[in-house]
């Protein structure tokens, strides 16, 4: 009888000790099930900013690629800064109690993160131009990229040397965010989306341009 007793006892304890021990894996393995969790997470990160990087560096390539005469990087170039004229001046429109806190695109760009109300307008603006996020970083990085030297020109001078913008855009830029980014600034402008008076766009383009050609 004693020896069934102390054998009832030892098995009690191996028992605990068992449960211990399976205590102390289950609390291993979710520990390492949120280590896994929290390492796949990074990776994904990591994964989009590199995948964001490539895309940007790949744009960059294709801003600089094409060989195109000193004309018909200005006609390009005009077209580009029209478009982001417009666009600055509708989300003002749209927001006239924020005219002072957004003196720029870039002031726009920048905010609309934080600020639901400002990126509330803008994608508005974006989809009444027809245009999305990509063709806005694809125009601006063009107008980094040659802001410093490309000279504007006004719509008779551009008809004047250019009667095919659409074809050249097609046939020298090859990087299809860029190209889609171009054409449909060409179209806004054609269409009149982006249409001032005269003297009132001039002015807005001579404060950001050191010359004007109309």
């Amino acid at each position: 009888m004693n020896n069934e007793i102390t054998t009832l006892i030892c098995l009690k304890e191996a028992m605990k000790r068992v449960d211990h021990k399976l205590q102390g894996l289950a609390a291993q393995f979710k520990e390492m099930d949120f280590t896994k969790d929290s390492l796949t997470q990074r990776f994904e990160q990591h994964s989009k900013a590199l995948a964001s990087q490539a895309a940007q560096d790949e744009l960059w390539r294709a801003v600089l690629a094409p060989k195109f005469t000193s004309m018909e990087l200005n006609i390009l170039y005009s077209y580009v800064i029209e478009v982001l004229i417009c666009l600055h001046t509708r989300v003002l429109d749209k927001l006239p109690d924020l005219v002072r806190g957004l003196p720029t695109l870039t002031s726009i760009l920048r905010r609309k993160v934080k600020n639901q109300r400002i990126g509330v307008v803008w994608e508005s603006v974006l989809e009444e131009c027809g245009l999305q996020e990509g063709d806005i970083t694809a125009l601006c990085t063009f107008f980094i990229a040659h802001g410093h030297r490309a000279e504007y020109y006004g719509a008779k001078v551009r008809q004047m040397y250019i009667r095919d913008i659409t074809f050249l855009i097609t046939n020298m830029v090859k990087n299809q965010a860029l190209q889609d980014g171009l054409l449909k600034a060409v179209q806004i402008i054609e269409k009149g989306k982006a249409v001032r008076a005269p003297e009132e766009q001039k002015s807005l383009l001579k404060e950001l341009l050191p010359s004007v050609r109309n």
